[in-house]
């Protein structure tokens, strides 16, 4: 199949099985309830199930595990249990146990029961087509069950999703308008289309029904810092700590924040706190590599050398497989020499087959990124052969996947290359497939400079320049772009 015929239809299916009626609903009956039911003979673990949910729903993420944990203690069967603990958990091992003994308990569930373990466990295995089919075909039994509407909205947006995590989220608040969690998600949508104003509103929505609460203020700081307000940012922070100083994901925010103001003394100050009182050791990981990276943003890369091989060591040790690849990628996005930047990026795929407890999903797209980061440096390298290489696999990864997140990484691969070879119209259909990635917003730039296209290059610029997430790609493009005379 022709390249842009594979962006395009990848892309339209994606959106159709997200969209359309569910694949297997005219075989569906209405739930005989309005709410997913939990099946289980215990009092107990139906109450620690459900105090869990709760828990995920005001993002205490570590706690929420703990109480899934004690459910399955009191009902070994309790499959629903089971498959929250393989979504959320940080530690490989246990969700692919988790994983395996939610599908075992399937067998002995609602029907809905099983369609919500089918979700979770076929994504993780890397069938997205199965998994959205069966996501759709839960919502499609429990039209009315808000709870399942934001957890549906809720994983879409972390699979660049947000069009139709919108919809399960309107959807939801129009069955409860002052459903706390759907207006923090709808909040992050509005943000990340920069739309502030609505965003803010949903948010003093979020912020007065939990006012008691430590992430109406997490959420805030960070979409204050999303729109660049620091002070602001700070402050929300820091309300949230005052209310619970256990609540890591702020003190993290703090750091986040003031590395994007360019104190990274500070943010590294910060960071050591985060670090020290992180919940488990898939977070002390990834906050310690956000604090690597104020040595980047120094430009002082021997320190960022050493402090990222200090976590890919430790990331091996304790068998974080994700986060040793995950640290390794990122020595080879700031390396200054190709080749350099090529020997990270294989150490960063050596790492992802060293076990087998990384799920297909997510072993799948951070594979499609040490993909794209090669392709790229290859090309750069003037290594024709081994970024054509990179971008067949990438390719072929696309075809057998409808992952938002592995069609980005080929997109923004493709368009890339194309960018090299000035083909600038057919780099633009690929680049605009990628809008997230201010690598991506960077080359629109040049590309609508190149075809004359001003409108959208002054809104891509606005964008790039715009853009404050505490990412190595921000690190890399967006603070270099702000020094330059804007392309208008």
């Amino acid at each position: 199949m022709p390249r842009v015929c594979l962006r395009r239809f990848s892309a339209a299916l994606a959106v159709a099985v997200c969209c359309a009626a569910p694949a297997y609903a005219h075989h569906l009956k209405p739930g005989a309830t309005i709410s997913l039911p939990v099946t289980t003979s215990s009092a107990k673990a139906r109450e620690l199930y459900e105090k869990g949910m709760v828990d995920y729903e005001n993002l205490y993420l570590e706690r929420c595990n703990d109480d899934w944990r004690a459910a399955v203690k009191e009902d070994p069967n309790l499959a629903v249990a089971w498959a929250w603990i393989a979504f959320n958990s940080g530690d490989p091992k246990e969700i692919s146990t988790a994983r395996e003994k939610a599908k075992a308990a399937a067998a002995k569930v609602t029907p809905g029961e099983r369609l919500m373990v089918a979700w979770i466990a076929k994504v993780q295995e890397g069938d997205y087509i199965g998994g959205i089919a069966a996501m759709n075909d839960m919502l499609e039994m429990y039209p009315k069950d808000k709870h399942l509407l934001y957890l549906s909205a809720n994983w879409l947006m972390g699979e660049n999703g947000d069009e139709q995590a919108q919809r399960f989220l309107e959807e939801a608040l129009i069955l409860d308008k002052d459903f706390p969690a759907a207006l923090n998600d709808l909040a992050y949508v509005y943000a990340r289309s920069r739309k502030f104003d609505k965003a803010f509103a949903a948010m003093d929505s979020y912020v007065a029904l939990l006012p008691q609460e430590p992430n109406p203020q997490d959420s805030y700081g960070e979409l204050k810092r999303m729109a660049g307000d620091f002070q602001g940012s700070l402050q929300h922070y820091r309300a949230a700590l005052k209310i619970d100083p256990d609540f890591v994901t702020s003190q993290l925010g703090l750091g986040d924040t003031y590395a994007l103001m360019g104190n990274q003394e500070q943010a590294r100050a910060e960071y050591d706190k985060a670090i020290r009182y992180a919940h488990n050791e898939a977070d002390r990981l990834t906050y310690s590599m956000q604090e690597a990276m104020t040595w980047v943003r120094e430009g002082k890369f021997a320190e960022a050398n050493k402090a990222f091989e200090e976590i890919a060591a430790t990331a091996h040790a304790k068998e974080q497989d994700l986060q040793e690849a995950q640290a390794c990628r990122h020595m080879g996005e700031y390396q200054t020499d190709d080749r350099a930047a090529l020997k990270y990026l294989k150490q960063a795929q050596d790492a992802l087959g060293h076990r087998n407890t990384i799920s297909k999903s997510d072993k799948d797209e951070e594979m499609s990124r040490i993909l794209r980061n090669r392709a790229v440096r290859a090309a750069h390298a003037s290594d024709p052969s081994l970024a054509n290489t990179s971008l067949k696999e990438l390719e072929a990864m696309a075809v057998g996947s409808r992952n938002r997140v592995i069609l980005s990484s080929y997109n923004g691969a493709a368009g890339t290359l194309l960018m090299g070879q000035k083909k600038y119209e057919e780099a633009i259909s690929d680049l605009e497939e990628d809008q997230d990635n201010p690598f991506t917003l960077e080359l629109l730039v040049q590309a609508y400079y190149q075809t004359n296209q001003s409108d959208k290059l002054q809104e891509v610029e606005a964008k790039l320049r715009g853009t404050n997430v505490p990412t190595m790609e921000q690190i890399l493009v967006v603070i270099p772009a702000r020094l330059r005379r804007p392309e208008i």
